[in-house]
């Protein structure tokens, strides 16, 4: 596992700052029509990517769901072209056509967001298939939330992944609520990691609130996976601070005012940016100017994707995977 010396420390907190602010703006311009579609965003959940994602290289891969921006964002992935794929300009990622939901890119070894849930976890113990058939040392991840932990396709995941014991971190994140649903509601597990005993792997629990418990718990899971030792189910208990869908979401009162102030108690960049001052790794003045930094370079990526050209009608089909009749 790597050393979270003060570098590492730095830069788990930079890729946190960079999904909260990525998410905020893209969350304003949502509300204001400027951005079509549903937007579903990671505010609140940054120290489980930033976590895990800091034991990845770009040819270690990752499969990502509906709330996906930060996974790839964490990644490695560049702000204007994130915001072109929003905005469903020809200079995404996607080039357009991918949106929010679908976003993706191969060069990152990002193999989609994904609409549908638990679409992942299959698509990366493929992945992972591969690259132990191919004898690389590559790790795949595979996200994927609490309500997605009840679905079949997650389950055939993890019992392949468990018998040819591939390379791939199944990551749960347990934010408590499959859409609009608590978890005690559509499942009477209370932690889902716990179901890794059935196929025969370990099933981890992290506070998914803290960048460190997860930085440490993912380290361990992607070294056994590197070393041939299969799969594991490593769930991170997280909260989202903003609805489903957007910022105010559909006005569906499915939880209280308190539950969602009490868990920005927990805010997981506040907690982590107290530690790292307290560590004398940043102070105050450093972490303003992270925070400048970033927000500079989201205000010229936006100005680049309302700036860029939508896709030409003549490049419908093109890059589609499609059978001609």
């Amino acid at each position: 596992m790597k050393e979270a010396t003060d570098q590492v420390l730095k830069e788990l907190h930079l890729k946190m700052v960079r999904i909260r602010r990525f998410e905020e703006e893209a969350g304003v311009m949502q509300e204001n029509n400027k951005i079509p579609g549903a937007l579903h965003l990671y505010v609140g959940e940054e120290a489980v990517a930033a976590g895990v994602m800091q034991h990845l290289s770009k040819e270690d891969q990752i499969t990502s769901t509906h709330r996906g921006h930060g996974h790839l964002v964490a990644k490695g992935g560049e702000f204007k072209p994130m915001y072109a794929e929003l905005f469903g300009r020809s200079t995404g990622y996607c080039k357009g056509k991918g949106g929010s939901m679908h976003i993706s890119n191969m060069e990152l070894g990002m193999l989609g967001a994904n609409g549908i849930v638990g679409g992942g976890p299959p698509i990366a113990m493929g992945a992972a298939f591969s690259n132990q058939l191919r004898g690389t040392d590559n790790v795949t991840v595979s996200f994927f939330g609490d309500g997605a932990s009840n679905e079949g396709s997650v389950h055939e995941a993890l019992n392949m992944a468990a018998l040819f014991k591939l390379p791939c971190v199944f990551v749960c994140e347990n934010n408590g609520y499959g859409e609009f649903t608590p978890q005690a509601k559509h499942q009477v597990t209370v932690d889902v990691a716990d179901r890794a005993s059935g196929y025969g792997m370990p099933g981890v629990v992290a506070d998914g609130m803290d960048v460190m418990a997860v930085y440490e718990a993912a380290g361990a899971a992607i070294e056994r996976a590197r070393k041939g030792e299969g799969p594991t189910l490593l769930e991170c208990k997280t909260y989202r601070f903003y609805d489903h869908s957007g910022v105010r979401g559909f006005g569906i009162p499915y939880r209280t005012n308190e539950e969602v102030e009490q868990w920005k108690q927990r805010d997981p960049i506040t907690m982590f940016e107290a530690r790292l001052i307290e560590l004398g790794v940043l102070d105050s003045k450093q972490i303003d100017a992270i925070y400048e930094e970033v927000d500079a370079d989201i205000q010229e990526a936006i100005e680049f994707a309302q700036a860029s050209p939508f896709p030409d009608v003549d490049e419908l089909l093109d890059n589609v995977y499609y059978e001609e009749s």
